[in-house]
């Protein structure tokens, strides 16, 4: 039952969002019909799909690698900034590299920046209890007023200057880090299998390696952990900078794949994300927090967004209806798994009495009867 709370998550989020069409005078038949068709209709729409569920599966693989060991990344808006900076930094300073070099580098710098940035929560939360939470949460503030100040200034399209609107963009980056396209007359890119692999390469670390052991132990019982000689600190810094160079990478793919090919905000952190660092959570959660479980998760998850935006155009509602259905399904999947924790709480509690009833009732037939004491014998166990 469990496994089906994140699916009826999502069907009472579109009901909700249902009522809500009804009541702006929308017909929720069309408009649900116009969310599939956007999600789903033809290649260049399932190419959108898949491109919009690449960054949100890659925070979710990230988030899951923190979540397994007991902490909770919610900086993944502000480390998708600085994979996306440092990674467009590099491609910047070597121009006339090959594609064959240069492509894979800037890719790599999007890991370091993003781990970096996952790094530090992960230190302040391992060496001086700082919570993680509030930590991220500050760090996505100040990667956006950082990426905010470079593209405003020393990283500026000098075409922006010259024209006088000053648009905060970098200039077009080389061809040589254009993700490739994978199908002719779509957008989709390599960016894809990219994190359809990391995905893979993650599940592995985490159930087949020993390190990936350590990190889930440290994540079900620090105490127990620390008792068998797992250093606890070590494993919460590597689970968030993991964390964080996954988000970095999925925002090097968002630069190198873009149609415009080159980094560009309208100054908020989310003009650049689209909310991946945050969406992509609600795909770990609904994946089960596993990273192959985060890949369907993401899909459908992504095909939502898609799909909400259609819905948006052919039924002429505001745009807040489609951040509000949104939320509503961001709300109803962490409502979910917390429900999900519940019942398998007390699943657990009732196997447990179970077994304790159980034991008792097959304790008189296991135990022979002590030997009946002698006529007048008194036990030593009779004390009145």
């Amino acid at each position: 039952m469990g496994t089906l709370f994140p699916v009826a998550a999502v069907l009472a989020a579109l009901v909700v969002g249902a009522v809500m069409l009804l009541l702006l005078g929308a017909s929720p038949a069309e408009g649900f019909a116009a969310m599939i068709d956007g999600a789903f209709g033809g290649p260049r729409e399932l190419a959108d799909t898949v491109n919009k569920a690449v960054p949100l599966l890659l925070v979710g693989v990230g988030i899951t690698i923190a979540f397994r060991a007991n902490v909770i990344n919610i900086g993944g808006e502000g480390q998708i900034v600085l994979g996306a900076l440092t990674a467009t930094a590099l491609a910047l300073a070597l121009p006339d590299w090959p594609a064959v070099v240069l492509l894979p580098l800037g890719l790599a710098a999007g890991l370091v920046g993003g781990a970096v940035w996952g790094a530090v929560p992960g230190a302040l939360k391992a060496y001086f209890g700082v919570n993680e939470i509030l930590s991220t949460i500050m760090l996505n503030i100040v990667a956006v007023q950082g990426m905010n100040y470079l593209l405003r200034g020393p990283m500026i399209d000098p075409a922006e200057i010259e024209s006088g609107s000053r648009i905060p963009q970098t200039m077009r980056l080389p061809p040589a880090t254009d993700l490739p396209v994978l199908v002719p007359d779509t957008r989709l890119n390599l960016g894809a299998v990219i994190a359809v692999a990391a995905a893979a390469v993650v599940y592995v670390f985490l159930w087949r390696t020993t390190y990936g052991y350590r990190i889930r132990a440290v994540g079900l019982n620090p105490f127990a952990s620390r008792y068998a000689g797992i250093d606890v600190k070590r494993s919460t810094v590597v689970a968030l900078t993991l964390s964080g160079a996954l988000c970095g990478l999925a925002g090097a793919i968002l630069v190198f794949g873009s149609e415009s090919h080159r980094m560009v905000t309208d100054g908020s952190t989310t003009g650049f994300t689209g909310s991946a660092g945050f969406n992509g959570i609600v795909a770990a959660l609904f994946g089960g927090l596993h990273p192959i479980g985060t890949i369907p998760a993401s899909f459908l998850f992504g095909a939502l967004l898609v799909g909400a935006n259609r819905l948006q155009r052919v039924t002429q509602v505001p745009s807040a209806l489609v951040i509000a259905l949104n939320g509503l399904v961001v709300v109803f999947v962490v409502s979910s798994a917390i429900w999900k924790r519940r019942l398998e709480q007390r699943a657990q509690l009732e196997a447990v009495q179970t077994g304790d009833q159980a034991a008792q009732t097959s304790l008189p037939g296991d135990v022979a009867p002590a030997a009946a004491d002698p006529p007048g014998h008194e036990s030593d166990t009779d004390d009145g």
